[in-house]
């Protein structure tokens, strides 16, 4: 028996990557000894399920939950995001993943799944709560980079108000499963097909979150075209949703994942001194603002733009 095991660059998780060459087959060693239910019982239930409802996701061939180790399908080394990086005409491309997109929008809701332990796996609803838990990371570890603590305290309590009117206003919130990070980095190209990575966060909630994820993806700069292109195509792909409905939660999906990015990239900074995603944070910006050109968000643009202006933004950090 022959083999040989390479680490792989690891993601913002606490998991480490490792690929096994095991007698010419190749298989991907996850390691998570931080948070392991999420990382390693939750992703292996909702790749299960995915791959019951016909969606290409890593299957699970061995386990050792206490020693936080599970060993799972590899896909490769191309993702999407390295072919769209390298390619001109790109709206083929989106056209596919958004097919996949909505392919896996017609999952039928589940609120407990198979898992690998005695109890199901509870996917839970993307509910208001949890929108505002993740936008607060936005002034918990961004705004502290440079505001000191009473500043801080007054921007958020002002912003917060504003987020809580938008949120509000969110139409058919929870009807279908979303990935959460539904970007082309965790899109996997494997032979013809499109393999689905990162999977663990999965939830119960509005179809347009992850078509945001897809289309204001921080990692990928892309024309106002092209985002134009492919959000018409998803549109005439669903020809029987509300147009102004979907409008509507997209934008507001859209700028409460921008202000989520930006503080988990401040966290990952300061609390797990990874300091790669901060050159990202000025782009997040950029498509935070973009999304704020209708009247809905007048307010919320009104207090951003006097709290935190435009070479606060441009910055990575305060120096």
């Amino acid at each position: 028996m022959s083999f040989k095991i390479q680490p792989v660059i690891a993601d913002a998780s606490f998991r480490s990557f490792y690929r096994l060459l095991l007698n010419k087959k190749k298989r991907i060693i996850v390691i998570s000894r931080r948070e392991k239910y999420k990382n390693l019982v939750a992703y292996c239930a909702v790749n299960n399920h995915l791959r019951k409802n016909k969606i290409l996701s890593p299957k699970l061939f061995n386990h050792d939950l206490k020693n936080g180790i599970i060993v799972i399908e590899d896909f490769g080394k191309t993702s999407f995001y390295k072919i769209l990086t390298n390619k001109k005409n790109k709206i083929k491309t989106y056209k596919k993943i958004v097919d996949l997109l909505i392919k896996i929008q017609k999952i039928k809701p589940k609120s407990k799944i198979k898992s690998i332990i005695n109890k199901p796996h509870a996917i839970k609803n993307y509910s208001n709560d949890y929108l505002h838990k993740e936008s607060d990371l936005f002034f918990d570890w961004y705004l502290p980079l440079f505001f000191k603590k009473q500043k801080v305290k007054e921007i958020k309590k002002n912003i917060k108000k504003n987020l809580i009117k938008l949120y509000k206003k969110l139409i058919n919130s929870n009807k279908c499963f979303v990935h959460k990070d539904f970007h082309v980095q965790n899109l996997m190209k494997v032979g013809n097909r499109i393999g689905l990575i990162d999977t663990q966060d999965a939830l119960i909630g509005n179809p347009a979150y992850d078509l945001a994820s897809l289309i204001d993806d921080v990692r990928i700069k892309t024309t106002g075209k092209l985002k134009n292109q492919i959000y018409k195509y998803y549109i005439k792909k669903n020809s029987k949703i509300n147009k102004d409905d979907f409008f509507l939660n997209f934008n507001i999906l859209s700028v409460q994942r921008s202000l989520k990015i930006i503080g988990i990239f401040s966290r990952l900074y300061v609390r797990d001194k990874k300091d790669k995603y901060l050159k990202l944070i000025p782009h997040a910006w950029k498509l935070l603002e973009s999304r704020m050109a209708t009247e809905v968000f007048s307010e919320l643009k009104k207090n951003l733009d006097k709290n935190i202006p435009k070479v606060v933004r441009k910055k990575i950090i305060n120096k």
